[in-house]
C-alpha cells in the first residue's frame, strides 16, 4: 500500500506539472483563459472534449453502473455515441462560424449573440441555468475521485474532495481552459491504456473470451439480457428505453464544457479532424469501460453486496488495485483523478466565465473579476460533494439532461437558421428543464424506461413550434428570419 501511494503521488505531480507548464504560454486576457486564444489543435480540442465528456463519469458512474445492470448498459453507449455523432454532423460547424462571427467569450453569450441580435436577456438566463447544473457536475467529479482515496488509501471521503477542489483552484489560476486541455490529452492516453490491460488482464484469467461470456452468463438469470427487465410500456419499452439514450447524444450540444472545446479550435476548417479524434476515442473509451464494468462483477463480486461499505462505482480503482502492479496502478489512479479534476476544472471555468461575464456588469468584465467567479464557484461545487448522497452517475445525468434540455433546442433552432425573439428563447430555456425536473415525480418504473432529457428537449421544441406559430400569425411568414445568417451560405 505505501508503494501504491507513493506511485499515485508521484504521477499526480506529474499531471499536474503539465497542467500547470500551460503558464509558460498564458497571456493574462479573457480570450486566453477562457478559450486558450481560440488557437486548440484539433488533436487537442478533439481529446480534450472527450476527456470532458467522460470522466469521473465514466470511470467511476459508467463501470458502476455496467456492473449493476449488465449487457443492458450498452444501449447507453450505443445511443449516447450515435446521437452524439449525428447532431454534431448538424450543429458543430456552425457553432464554430457564430463563435468568431459574434467574438463570444462563452455559452451563454454565444447564444444570446448567434446572429448579432444582443439578446441580454437570454444571456442571464442561459448564464444561471449554467451555473446551477455545471455546479452539480462539478461536485460530481469532485465524488468521483474522492470515492476512489477513500476506499484505495482509507482517506476521509470529504478529504479527497478538497484535495481535489485544491487543485482546481491551482488549475484554473494557472493556465485557464489550456491548462485543463493539456491535463485532458494525458489522463486521457493513460486511462485508455490502463483500462485495456485490464480488460485483457481478467479476460486471460477466466481462459478466454468464450469462458468470460459464459461466466457472465452465469451471474444471473438476466444479467446478459440485452434490454434492463422492469421496463415499462411494454413491447414499447426497450425501443423508448434506446431512444431516451440517442437523446442522450443529442444533448451534447447542449454541454457548454464541452462545445467551448469546439468554440476553441484554431479554425472552423479543423472541425472534421476533431471529430474523428473525438469520435475515435469516444467509441473507444466507452468500450473499455462497459467491458471493464462486466469483468469487474466476475473479478469483485462482493461489490453486489450492500452491506459492505463500497459500491459498486469502486469498480476500476479496486480492480486497478489488485490486478496491476503498484507503479502502474498508482499511474492509473493518478489519472483517474486527474481525469475527475481536469474535467471539474473545465466546468468551474465555464460556471466562472458565465457569472463574470453574462451576469456581472459590463464594467466588471475583467481577468481579475473571472478568477475571484472561479474561487466561488468551487466552494459551491465542494460543498455540493460533501453534503450530496447522490451516486457520481445519477448527479452527472440529471446535470446532462438539465443542460441538455435547456440548450440544445434552441442550438438546433439557430443552426436551421432562424432567430426567435428573446421571449420565444428564454421560454424555451426554462421550459426544458422544468420538464426534466417534473419528470421524477412520475412513475419510477417511467422514469428508468425513459431517460428524462427526451420528455425535456420535445418540450423545449414544442414550446418553439406553438411559439413561432404566434410570431409568424402576428409578424408574416418571414418573421423568424435572422438579418445575418451564420449558415453554410453565408
Amino acid at each position: 500500500m505505501p508503494f501504491l501511494q507513493g506511485s499515485f503521488i508521484f504521477f499526480m505531480l506529474v499531471f499536474l506539472l503539465i497542467g500547470f507548464s500551460s503558464v509558460l504560454v498564458r497571456r493574462k486576457e479573457s480570450t486566453d483563459y477562457l478559450l486558450a486564444g481560440r488557437s486548440l489543435p484539433p488533436s487537442l480540442a478533439g481529446l480534450s472534449a472527450v476527456a470532458t465528456n467522460n470522466s469521473g463519469y465514466m470511470f467511476i458512474g459508467v463501470i458502476g453502473y455496467t456492473y449493476s445492470a449488465g449487457l443492458a448498459a450498452i444501449w447507453l453507449m450505443i445511443g449516447w455515441i450515435i446521437g452524439d455523432f449525428l447532431i454534431s454532423l448538424v450543429v458543430h460547424r456552425r457553432l464554430r462560424r457564430a463563435t468568431g462571427t459574434s467574438d463570444s467569450l462563452t455559452y451563454p453569450t454565444l447564444l444570446g449573440n448567434w446572429f448579432g441580435q444582443n439578446q441580454v436577456g437570454v444571456r442571464v438566463v442561459a448564464a444561471l441555468i449554467a451555473v446551477v447544473f455545471l455546479g452539480i457536475y462539478a461536485a460530481a467529479q469532485f465524488s468521483a475521485g474522492s470515492k476512489a482515496l477513500n476506499v484505495l488509501f482509507g482517506w476521509q471521503q470529504g478529504l479527497g474532495a478538497i484535495i481535489g477542489a485544491t487543485m482546481v483552484l491551482f488549475y484554473c489560476f494557472s493556465g485557464g481552459l489550456r491548462a485543463s486541455v493539456w491535463t485532458d490529452a494525458a489522463q486521457s492516453s493513460v486511462m485508455l491504456l490502463g483500462m485495456g490491460m485490464m480488460v485483457w488482464i481478467t479476460v486471460t484469467e477466466q481462459g478466454g473470451i468464450q469462458p468470460s461470456w459464459e461466466a457472465l452468463d452465469a451471474v444471473s438469470a438476466t444479467y446478459m439480457n440485452w434490454f434492463p427487465t422492469d421496463l415499462a410500456f411494454g413491447w414499447l419499452g426497450p425501443l423508448l428505453f434506446v431512444v431516451g439514450w440517442l437523446f442522450a447524444g443529442f444533448g451534447v450540444i447542449g454541454q457548454p464544457q464541452i462545445m467551448v472545446r469546439f468554440m476553441s479550435l484554431d479554425s472552423e476548417e479543423s472541425m472534421r479532424r476533431a471529430r474523428f479524434y473525438y469520435y475515435g476515442w469516444f467509441t473507444a473509451f466507452y468500450s473499455l469501460a462497459m467491458l471493464v464494468g462486466l469483468m469487474s462483477r466476475l473479478l469483485l463480486p462482493e461489490l453486489a453486496d450492500f452491506d459492505v461499505q463500497e459500491d459498486t462505482e469502486l469498480a476500476l480503482p479496486v480492480m486497478a488495485a489488485e490486478l496491476l502492479p503498484g507503479i502502474l496502478a498508482g499511474l492509473v489512479l493518478a489519472g483517474l483523478f486527474a481525469a475527475t479534476i481536469s474535467t471539474a476544472d473545465s466546468l468551474i471555468l465555464t460556471c466562472s466565465a458565465a457569472i463574470s461575464r453574462d451576469l456581472l456588469p459590463r464594467r466588471w468584465h475583467s481577468y481579475a473579476t473571472t478568477r475571484v467567479a472561479t474561487l466561488v464557484v468551487i466552494v459551491l461545487a465542494l460543498l455540493i460533494a460533501l453534503y450530496s448522497n447522490e451516486t457520481v452517475f445519477w448527479l452527472v445525468l440529471h446535470a446532462w439532461s438539465g443542460l441538455g434540455a435547456a440548450f440544445a433546442p434552441l442550438l438546433l433552432v439557430y443552426t436551421l437558421g432562424r432567430c426567435p425573439p428573446q421571449w420565444l428563447v428564454i421560454a424555451m430555456v426554462v421550459t426544458g428543464p422544468a420538464v426534466v425536473l417534473l419528470y421524477q415525480l412520475l412513475d419510477p418504473r417511467i422514469v428508468s424506461t425513459i431517460y428524462e432529457i427526451l420528455p425535456g428537449m420535445v418540450a423545449g421544441g414544442l414550446v418553439y413550434l406553438a411559439g413561432a406559430t404566434v410570431v409568424r400569425l402576428r409578424r408574416g411568414p418571414g418573421a423568424l428570419k435572422p438579418e445575418r445568417s451564420n449558415d453554410d451560405t453565408a
